[in-house]
């Protein structure tokens, strides 16, 4: 199929179905307060390091959605192998907008709160300990669990109904998902949550173009990749 025959951007047609809905969304509490929780707990009584457990965690979330969601999963394949060379130009397309808006919010919260982004140096400090433990959990395996829960989730049953709310809805809760646990502690940290905006919005923005869930699903690997590349380079 030539490129040019292809409508672009595409109808957004990428659905979960009902089962399919329920148990992706089903995972969010499992995700954000039982498996923390426990994994935390044991990390604490030092049965496991840091690394390995953040690592635990993405690959039950990643063994999840793929048994759960699996259908879905291979039907978003087939819009991604349809168009490839489209794809990946709105993945970099995506990546070089978010480098800008990172650059000048960073620039703007560093100014203001004199401190980098907790969530980042709580990595950056995982990572010293197990590098490989850490790209592995970060890199390939939380952007399918975390496509799979905020934007196959949440934007995609939303865009069904309401697409300004769709992009609102998802933003919000991927900025919250990033935030909170550091922002509790320490209530300026709420500032942050500029941070994840534009990158939650184009990540969604990806997906509804693409009609793709890989598409999202790759640009997120390459934002969390080319970071933890730099934290090693610098480490």
């Amino acid at each position: 199929m030539e490129l040019r025959t292809i409508p672009w951007p595409r109808p957004f047609t990428s659905r979960l179905t009902r089962r399919e809905a329920i148990f992706v969304l089903a995972y969010f509490p499992v995700h954000l307060i039982v498996l923390q929780l426990v994994l935390s707990l044991i990390a604490a009584k030092e049965l496991l390091s840091l690394p390995t457990a953040d690592l635990l965690y993405y690959l039950v979330g990643f063994l999840y959605m793929v048994l759960a969601a699996f259908g879905f999963l291979r039907r978003d394949f087939d819009a991604l192998i349809d168009a490839p060379l489209a794809c990946i130009r709105e993945v970099l397309r995506g990546y070089l907008l978010m480098l800008g808006c990172n650059f000048l919010l960073g620039l703007l919260l560093l100014l203001v709160l004199k401190s980098d982004n907790p969530n980042n140096e709580a990595v950056m400090a995982v990572a010293e300990q197990d590098m490989r433990a850490v790209m592995a959990a970060v890199v390939f395996l939380a952007p399918v669990v975390e496509e799979m829960l905020f934007r196959a989730g949440i934007f995609g049953l939303l865009r069904q109904r309401n697409r300004r709310a769709a992009y609102i809805v998802s933003a919000l809760c991927f900025a919250l998902y990033h935030v909170v646990p550091y922002a509790i502690l320490q209530p300026a940290y709420w500032l942050f949550l500029l941070e994840y905006i534009p990158v939650s919005l184009l990540l969604a923005n990806c997906y509804e173009r693409t009609n793709s869930i890989w598409c999202s699903i790759f640009f997120h690997m390459l934002v969390n990749g080319v970071s933890i590349s730099l934290v090693g380079a610098v480490g």
